[in-house]
C-alpha cells in the first residue's frame, strides 16, 4: 500500500500539468482569462489584471494625438472624447490591455462590449491608437489593429467619417476589409478576406459574437450596406 501511495504522489504534479496544459480544444490554452498571468518588471508572474475604463483625454494621450488623429482644424472638441483602457484576448490567446478614444457617449457601450468579448476570449488582434500608425488609417488597417477615433473623410468621399466623431470602431480589419464599388478591397493584402462564402478564422458575420454585441448595444454593421461592404465597421451616429 505505501509503495502505490509514493506512485500516485509521484504521478499527481503530471495529472495536474496536464490538465492545466489541455485548456480549450487542447491547445494549451488557460481554462479562463481568470487564470491568466503577466511578467512585471522584476520577472515576477504576478496575476493579470483585466480593465475597462473611460476617463476624459489624459495631457499625455493628447499631445500624441494632436497633428496626428487630432488635427488643428478638428471640429469637434477634446472634451467630447474618451480615452479607454481595455483588456483583450491577443491571437496567441494570451490577455493584453490596449488603449482606445471614442465619443463620450459610446464609451459606456464600448466597455461593456470589449469585457464581454474578452470573458469569451474572443481573439482581438490588437487595439491601439491610430496615432501609433502615424493617423493613417491603411497603415493601422494593415496591422489588423482594432481602433476607434480618427479625424478623417469616409473612404473615396470628402464627407467625415463617423471615426472622426468617434462613433465608429473598426474590429480585425485585415480579416475584415471594407469591399468597395468594383471589388476594390482595403487594406491592401486584404484580398483573401473578400470572399464571405469562404471559412477562415476572426471572420465577422451575423454569427458572430462581436456582431451580435455589437447590434445589441444599437451599433450598425457596416457588412449589411448595399452599395458597399465594411465588414469590420460598426458604427453608433448621433440622434441629433
Amino acid at each position: 500500500m505505501r509503495c502505490r501511495r509514493v506512485v500516485l504522489l509521484l504521478f499527481l504534479p503530471l495529472l495536474l500539468v496536464g490538465c492545466r496544459a489541455g485548456g480549450r480544444g487542447g491547445e494549451g490554452e488557460p481554462a479562463s482569462v481568470e487564470s491568466a498571468v503577466q511578467e512585471d518588471a522584476s520577472g515576477i508572474n504576478v496575476p493579470f489584471e483585466p480593465v475597462f475604463t473611460a476617463a476624459p483625454i489624459p495631457p499625455e494621450v493628447e499631445a500624441r494625438m494632436r497633428g496626428c488623429s487630432y488635427p488643428a482644424d478638428a471640429r469637434i472638441p477634446l472634451s467630447e472624447l474618451r480615452y479607454l483602457r481595455l483588456s483583450y484576448v491577443d491571437f496567441d490567446g494570451a490577455p493584453q490591455t490596449g488603449e482606445m478614444v471614442c465619443n463620450a457617449a459610446i464609451a459606456q457601450d464600448l466597455c461593456e462590449i470589449f469585457e464581454a468579448l474578452y470573458q469569451a476570449r474572443y481573439p482581438i488582434r490588437s487595439i491601439r491608437l491610430v496615432d501609433d500608425f502615424g493617423g493613417s488609417d491603411e497603415a493601422s488597417m494593415q496591422a489588423d489593429n482594432t481602433s476607434c477615433f480618427n479625424y478623417r473623410t469616409r473612404t473615396g468621399q470628402s464627407r467625415l467619417s463617423n471615426h472622426a466623431l468617434g462613433r465608429a470602431v473598426d474590429v480585425n480589419p485585415l480579416e475584415n476589409p471594407f469591399v468597395g464599388r468594383g471589388g476594390r478591397v482595403e487594406p491592401a493584402g486584404a484580398e483573401r478576406y473578400a470572399d464571405r462564402a469562404a471559412e477562415f478564422p476572426h471572420k465577422i458575420d451575423r454569427e458572430d459574437l462581436c456582431y451580435r454585441l455589437f447590434r445589441a448595444h444599437g451599433f450598425a454593421w457596416g457588412g449589411a450596406w448595399r452599395s458597399v461592404r465594411d465588414y469590420q465597421h460598426f458604427e453608433k451616429p448621433s440622434e441629433k
